[in-house]
């Protein structure tokens, strides 16, 4: 079925544009919830007659829609979850859990535009896709905490520990020869000082 979009729908399309859809879909949903109405030749030709007014509302939306997703971009979401050492969740974080979450920073935004291919299930960093428009890629960051995770530390290899140790063995010794010609240089002018004084009254 074809139907005209009355408003911006992301996972379907923009103001004014012309969709087919599965007849369910539209007689179920999009039509009695005022979202479309039937593509009739009597609502094209009125909406081709609108066409100015839709493309100052198309671009109205997709404005909004970019400032959201700069918002979203800024955001960076945080969760705890029981965990096993090895990071593996004893759960997981589903997209309701993340807009439940939005919703409290003040993003309303439904669960089922939260594109999580399956549900996060170990500790770490993701970047979550969020269809706000479909023009206007949006996205935001989501870290899982896991209070039994304990990260692995990187071990130095047995030669680089050696060498970190001769080399701090060998910084001192340097250091004291360096002393050592510092005085024996102060010894050799402090020995020819007098010398100098001698030659110096044998002239005069």
């Amino acid at each position: 079925m074809k139907i005209i979009l009355k408003e911006e729908y992301p996972s379907l399309g923009v103001i004014g544009e012309v969709v087919k859809v599965a007849d369910g879909y539209a007689r179920n949903y999009l039509l009695p919830k005022g979202i479309a109405i039937l593509a009739t030749k009597g609502n094209l030709k009125q909406y081709e007659a609108m066409q100015e007014v839709l493309l100052v509302k198309r671009a109205k939306v997709k404005g909004v829609a970019e400032e959201l997703s700069e918002k979203l971009g800024a955001l960076a979401l945080s969760f705890t979850r029981k965990s096993a050492e090895s990071g593996k969740l004893f759960g997981s974080v589903t997209s309701a859990d993340i807009a439940a979450t939005l919703a409290k920073e003040g993003f309303v935004i439904d669960k089922k535009y939260i594109r999580l291919d399956e549900h996060i299930k170990t500790v770490g960093t993701v970047s979550v896709p969020v269809k706000i428009h479909s023009e206007v890629p949006a996205s935001v960051e989501v870290t899982v905490i896991g209070d039994g995770y304990v990260p692995e530390v990187a071990e130095v290899a047995p030669e680089e520990a050696v060498a970190e140790a001769e080399a701090t063995e060998e910084a001192p010794e340097s250091e004291e020869a360096g002393s050592e010609e510092t005085a024996e240089a102060v010894e050799a002018e402090a020995e020819e000082a007098p010398v100098e004084a001698a030659s110096e009254e044998q002239a005069e």
